[in-house]
């Protein structure tokens, strides 16, 4: 009976998947089992060939590869995803993982970290690559730049405050407030409200 590792690949660039294809398949104990270039076909894919784990980009046509890991999470929970991207921002991470991603790995890794990464969704563990991890230090230590003042602010966001609320609670004008927001969406290189309140609860920036 084989007991190889069943693999799936999901990318929309052919050439991508053909080079991850070469790299893993000289691996002893690896075996990829399908391919698919979009969330469709990728649905189909998976339902035919079952693999054990998913490796997927997170940008693709149409549906993102966060969306597909969450379709997988629901359909074939079985299935361990694990992020090939060269997205390193700690939000993408945050949302694969939230998501039911089990690893995320930047495409530039070397392929002794893809295989890590495999191995270790496999045993039931997470999995970051060196890079992502970096990346999430990098993040967590720049909340050390945010004033206490702004950490009031990021308190409240976290409790679903709007700035009009906020500014009332703190006796700021409601302009101060969106300063303040705009000042810590800066330093944290952070896009939107949920962005904003999602970092603050997991770096524990609130005062909660």
């Amino acid at each position: 009976m084989d007991d190889s590792v069943r693999l799936m690949l999901i990318d929309d660039h052919p050439l991508v998947r053909d080079g991850l294809r070469a790299r893993l398949e000289t691996v002893p104990g690896f075996s990829v089992v399908g391919e698919a270039g979009d969330a469709p076909g990728a649905l189909d894919e998976v339902g035919r060939c079952m693999p054990d784990v998913v490796l997927m980009d997170i940008a693709m046509r149409g549906t993102s590869g966060i969306e597909l890991a969450r379709l997988f999470h629901e359909r074939f929970s079985q299935v361990r995803v694990i992020m090939l991207t060269m997205h390193d921002q700690p939000q993408y991470v945050h949302e694969a993982f939230r998501h039911g991603a089990r690893g995320y790995v930047l495409k530039d890794s070397p392929s002794q970290e893809i295989v890590a990464a495999v191995q270790a969704v496999m045993a039931g563990r997470r999995y970051y690559s060196a890079g992502v991890a970096d990346a999430l230090a990098a993040a967590s230590t720049s909340g050390s730049q945010v004033t206490q003042r702004e950490r009031d602010v990021l308190a409240l966001l976290a409790e679903g405050l709007s700035s009009k609320e906020i500014a009332q609670r703190l006796d700021l004008s409601v302009r101060t407030v969106e300063t303040h927001r705009l000042n810590i969406k800066r330093k944290l290189e952070l896009d939107g409200p949920a962005a904003l309140v999602k970092f603050a609860v997991e770096n524990k920036l609130t005062k909660r």
